[in-house]
């Protein structure tokens, strides 16, 4: 992986046309690293990419949904016919529900990962942006190991996939973080026009999510969205892609069903 000055997709894996096109949101890094440990399985059944935030970046939600329209566009004009699945996590997971929203039909699915659709309901994190304006950039970067214990479930975790979730974090300029929370802090579910987004929409949902109450946001979803079904990860931490014993390929797999036919909603639990 690296990081470009400008929003663009990243081709994390040889290009296969011939494969339903995966289009990764990334959360608050913008850096879309931290899927890659999910790569190996998932590049075997589709054809990836990864949106790319640059690390000193302002955009606004608006402009962020039409930025990705116009990527995605050009994915589809080069092949009208392949499926785009979109598929995003915590801040990505706000951005795919405002794509979804605006252009439903340049997507096929949708898989949800933890969105950070609750965020502002969970004040403490919005006051976290005014203590770290002003922090200078080496004393955030310390600041960020706080938030560790709050993103990951340490067990499930290992020490080379928290290096990685931290060396992201800290990748992130103070400024852009304070920027993407403000953002964060700015998102109101119901303002959406959700009723449009017709397609499936798979949410994950983790059950040991310190950091905010995912089970919780996505039964409220689920409800929202005309054919939505929710699964729960239930030992999971906010970060559940960097777990050992978490493959997003095998979910897929086993949603393979409802991504594709529809299906009504219910519940289920992966562990």
């Amino acid at each position: 992986f690296f990081m470009t000055n400008l929003l663009n997709f990243l081709t994390p894996c040889p290009l296969n046309p011939l494969l339903p096109l995966l289009v990764y949101l990334p959360g608050m890094d913008g850096s879309g690293e931290l899927i890659k440990f999910q790569l190996p399985e998932l590049s075997v059944l589709y054809d990836i990419r990864c949106l790319s935030i640059p690390l000193d970046d302002f955009t606004d939600w608006n402009e962020l949904v039409e930025i990705l329209a116009k990527l995605i566009h050009n994915e589809r004009k080069l092949l009208p016919s392949r499926p785009i699945i979109l598929c995003g996590e915590s801040f990505g997971g706000c951005l795919a529900l405002k794509y979804a929203a605006h252009y439903p039909d340049l997507c096929d699915r949708l898989v949800l990962i933890n969105p950070a659709s609750s965020f502002r309901r969970r004040p403490f994190l919005g006051w976290g942006a005014s203590v770290s304006h002003w922090l200078p950039n080496s004393l955030y970067h310390l600041s960020t190991f706080a938030l560790i214990p709050l993103l990951i479930e340490s067990r499930r975790v290992n020490s080379h996939s928290r290096q990685s979730l931290l060396k992201a974090m800290q990748s992130v300029r103070s400024s852009s973080a304070i920027w993407r929370i403000l953002l964060l802090n700015s998102f109101v579910l119901e303002h959406l026009p959700l009723h449009k987004i017709k397609n499936p929409v798979l949410v994950l949902a983790s059950g040991a999510d310190r950091l905010l109450p995912s089970v919780e946001e996505a039964n409220k979803l689920i409800n929202y969205l005309p054919n939505a079904k929710m699964v729960i990860l239930p030992s999971s931490g906010h970060a559940c892609l960097l777990e050992s014993e978490i493959s997003l390929n095998s979910i897929l797999a086993n949603e393979k069903s409802f991504m594709n036919l529809g299906s009504s909603p219910v519940s289920s639990a992966i562990e």
